[in-house]
């Protein structure tokens, strides 16, 4: 399995971003509508519930393979989500959702210092997911918004 690294998405390469996808069965998981970076980049735009809505890529040395957005409220310490979290479907199955998470959660300790929890939203449905964010350290809140479960980890002992 190749290193991972985290790129913004930019002018530069958000049409490649745009051909990312998961399985059609998966679909629902992420988003209501594809392609999935689409959405995302126009809440990078529009700035829903007055957030920043900041757009990212993982790679392989060579492809874009996975998305994710976070979702921030600066200045705040807890009002960090990340939204949209997905492999593509060509390099599923590779343990690359774990490392990119991983990868993820370094980036935000080491450049949103005061970020002390993420939460993000998860599909009832989508065990996979609600595993790897266990594995991780997620915990589930017992709260939901638009019918999905929330999980938060908290970044400081």
């Amino acid at each position: 399995m190749d290193e991972l690294s985290l790129r913004e998405v930019t002018r530069e390469n958000w049409r490649t971003a745009l051909h990312l996808a998961v399985h059609p069965e998966q679909q629902g998981f992420i988003a209501d509508y594809v392609p999935i970076a689409a959405i995302a980049l126009a809440k990078a735009y529009v700035r829903p519930g007055g957030l920043i809505w900041t757009p990212y890529a993982f790679y392989t040395t060579r492809d874009m393979i996975g998305f994710t957005e976070l979702a921030y409220e600066p200045g705040s310490s807890e009002n960090y989500w990340l939204f949209h979290f997905f492999i593509d479907h060509r390099y599923q199955g590779q343990g690359y959702g774990k490392q990119a998470l991983r990868l993820f959660l370094q980036f935000l300790k080491q450049n949103h210092t005061q970020c002390e929890v993420l939460q993000l939203t998860v599909h009832p449905e989508n065990d996979r997911a609600r595993h790897l964010y266990m594995s991780i350290g997620f915990r589930p809140t017992g709260a939901e918004i638009d019918h999905e479960l929330v999980y938060k980890l908290s970044l400081k002992p």
